[in-house]
């Protein structure tokens, strides 16, 4: 039992009442890292309507868990917090501590509390028969403690500025950036991350086609796009109804990372976010990243003058998605960091200062061990590309723009082009353009090609895609060709494009110049995204024909 009598440890128990309040719970964790002296207990305080999935992120970490009814009826050393909210009282603890699981304090509901105070600064939960209840109240700002002085000045009278430990995860975390982004499948593309908070104000709850809008209208060589959740809005839809709601847009190829730590991982890994008044925006900006208000205007929850109000209110706003990369490309505002320097004080400090504090009220003096934040995790692997795609091109002379998108876009498109064996029936019947990269050995490349083009008579081309830089092209009216997909190469870096793109390049360019396709050997040059690369395109010989397939 975690009772410090019995058992000779001091006790510590982890209280929390919504998976958003645990994972900050988790954050801070670490302070008690290499310390065999600790017991450390978690327990779910009863009365949210957002708590079903922080037991199942619970079981995850692995963490020791006591029921909170047999939590009552024990004594610990030290009681510790993230949300004010719920039965805290109840429990008996020698010592209490309140830290924030939020950046800034921005939000103020009128169902509870005080109808114009963030919960976190409301006298209505941080007092107790007029005194405050917890010994220690963790602010991460010093604008916070003067908004803390001003609306209960009991509680803060108990209050330290000891920063912000999640955000310091996610600075610690940024040398992983790029694995983070190969994990996404990002590659050189701009990662949109849209992040939704919850409630009727979200951006999911007025704009909830939006998401499937942006993967439909965006270049899927230029951008990928992923919508970062409210953990608790994710509660309150359940995960699957909540995929099942959005299955059209993750059909066309948006991200839904899990709420738990990959929203941060995804943070890290992102370019821009697009965003409503949701606090999540305020670890973007802290990042550095381009932030872009999705039209929250006349709302009733965001307090004006807070750190988040005052970054949207110089904040570009989001026009649509036409005009969206020239948005993000031209990068108008002051820097984001600026404003989230309001949120978030002493950096990269946040667990040194909580431990000195946590252990000074358990009286013990604090382990020498290092204290660095642990990195987050990587992200879920990112699906499979879509094996169907609408292509849009442009033929300049021997220059060949190439714009994919998924299938179900409404713009004009010049053709369809499909992964062969991947894609559905109807999508390969449509598609002028088929590929396949290698498969089992059962044909030669050529064989391979005569039997779709013979199979599907709707298709022009068929691409053996032999490796990276070599295919095989065989086109229905100008026979086969040898293409070579060369990597574009500067500073070191080697950047490349998807063979198929390059495909889909040459057989715009021969419905262009149709007359040209005897003109061989011949240059082109691709862009895709934001990639340019040299094609050769020549005549095809046993090194391409007689390949395994």
């Amino acid at each position: 039992m975690p009772d410090a009598g019995r058992n000779q440890r001091p006790s510590v128990l982890l209280a929390f009442r919504s998976a958003v309040a645990l994972n900050r719970l988790l954050d801070v964790l670490p302070v008690f890292g290499g310390d065999p002296r600790i017991d450390r207990w978690f327990t779910q305080v009863p009365g949210s309507r957002f708590g079903l999935d922080a037991l199942a992120a619970l079981d995850r970490s692995g963490a020791r868990v006591m029921d909170f009814e047999q939590a009552r009826h024990e004594r610990f050393d030290l009681i510790l917090s993230t949300s004010p909210k719920g039965a805290l009282t109840s429990l008996s603890g020698r010592v209490r501590a309140l830290l924030p699981h939020g950046a800034g304090f921005n939000k103020a509901f009128g169902t509870e509390g005080s109808p114009s105070l963030p919960s976190g600064l409301d006298p209505a939960f941080l007092l107790s028969e007029g005194e405050p209840w917890a010994d220690l109240h963790g602010l991460g700002h010093h604008e916070q403690l003067a908004r803390l002085t001003e609306y209960c000045p009991p509680a803060a009278a108990r209050a330290v500025v000891v920063g912000d430990p999640t955000l310091d995860r996610m600075r610690e975390s940024t040398g992983r950036r790029e694995t983070y982004r190969e994990r996404l499948g990002v590659g050189d593309r701009t990662l949109l991350a849209v992040l939704t908070t919850h409630g009727g104000e979200s951006l999911l709850a007025r704009r909830h086609g939006l998401p499937l809008e942006l993967a439909l209208h965006l270049p899927v060589d230029d951008y990928r796009v992923a919508l970062v959740v409210h953990p608790n809005e994710v509660s309150e839809r359940g995960p699957h109804n909540l995929a099942e709601q959005l299955r059209p847009a993750l059909q066309a190829g948006l991200l839904l990372p899990s709420s738990a730590q990959e929203w941060a991982s995804v943070l890290v890994a992102a370019d821009a976010v697009l965003t409503d008044h949701g606090s999540t925006a305020l670890y973007a900006a802290a990042l550095g990243r381009t932030v872009v208000l999705d039209g929250y205007d006349g709302g009733s929850e965001l307090i004006p003058g807070s750190p988040m109000a005052r970054l949207l209110a110089v904040a570009p706003r989001f026009t649509g998605v036409a005009a969206l990369p020239d948005l993000l490309r031209d990068g108008p505002g002051p820097d984001p960091a600026e404003f989230a320097a309001a949120a978030f004080a002493h950096p990269g400090r946040a667990l040194p200062l909580l431990r000195a504090e946590l252990y000074r009220l358990l009286g013990l003096a604090p382990p020498r061990t290092p204290l660095t934040p642990e990195l987050l995790p990587d992200p879920a692997p990112a699906r499979s590309p879509a094996p169907a795609l609408a292509v849009r091109a442009e033929v300049d002379g021997r220059r060949v723009r190439v714009e994919r998108f998924p299938v179900a876009t409404e713009l004009p498109v010049h053709h369809r082009s499909a992964r062969h064996g991947a894609a559905g029936l109807a999508e390969q019947r449509s598609a002028e353009v088929l590929w396949r990269h290698p498969g089992t050995g059962r044909w030669t490349a050529a064989g391979w090609a005569a039997h779709v083009l013979d199979e599907l008579p709707g298709c022009r081309v068929a691409a053996a895609l032999l490796s990276p830089e070599r295919c095989l092209l065989v086109h229905r009216r100008h026979g086969p060709f040898a293409l070579r997909v060369r990597p574009h190469r500067a500073a070191g870096r080697v950047r490349r494009i998807d063979p198929a793109a390059a495909v889909s390049a040459v057989y715009a360019w021969l419905v262009a110049r149709p007359d040209s396709a005897g003109d061989l050997p011949l240059e082109l040059d691709c862009t895709v995204g934001p990639v340019t690369v040299r094609l050769e395109l020549g005549p095809a010989g046993p090194g391409e024909w007689d390949v395994e397939f």
